[in-house]
């Protein structure tokens, strides 16, 4: 699959592969959009230079089960840490979107927004959304997708024992 050409053969060869392939780069397109916009949201609404990140750790906090997982992350990792937290979540939105946007060092991005994800859950803002991105994003540390459309096949050309770009 990572031998995927954008031609006309490739097409006619392997129509399945080939709408499977478009499909799944959909996929990553929309999860790209989703992690830019959060960005955008928070960048916009000043998630970074304001108290807004702690104040929805605290507001969520307070709706959780005393002693529970969730509450004790929030209670003792996220809500102490609340400015840097919204930094990396920030940053990290902005990185990940772009890395998905452009084919760049998109397996390292998909771990990354898995692990943002897993932390999501973690803090207790869990919904039913949270699953489909977990699973969307270990298919993309599976697949070559950054090989198919991207800058990766490009950058794995030039620094073929890089991890980054595979």
């Amino acid at each position: 699959m990572s031998n995927f050409q954008w031609q006309r053969e490739q097409f006619r060869e392997a129509p399945l592969q080939t709408a499977g392939i478009i499909l799944f780069l959909s996929g990553r397109y929309l999860f790209a959009l989703f992690f830019l916009y959060g960005f955008w949201h928070k960048f916009t609404k000043g998630w970074l230079w304001s108290d807004l990140m702690q104040f929805y750790f605290l507001k969520r906090f307070a709706e959780l089960p005393e002693g529970s997982f969730q509450s004790l992350y929030l209670e003792q990792f996220a809500i102490p840490l609340a400015v840097p937290i919204a930094w990396i979540v920030t940053v990290g939105e902005l990185i990940i979107g772009l890395g998905l946007i452009f084919g760049v060092a998109v397996r390292a991005n998909a771990a990354f927004a898995l692990f943002m994800v897993l932390n999501f859950a973690a803090g207790g803002f869990y919904n039913l959304t949270l699953p489909p991105f977990m699973l969307f994003a270990i298919m993309m540390m599976l697949f070559p997708s950054g090989q198919w459309l991207g800058f990766d096949r490009t950058l794995h050309n030039k620094y073929p024992a890089s991890i980054w770009f595979k």
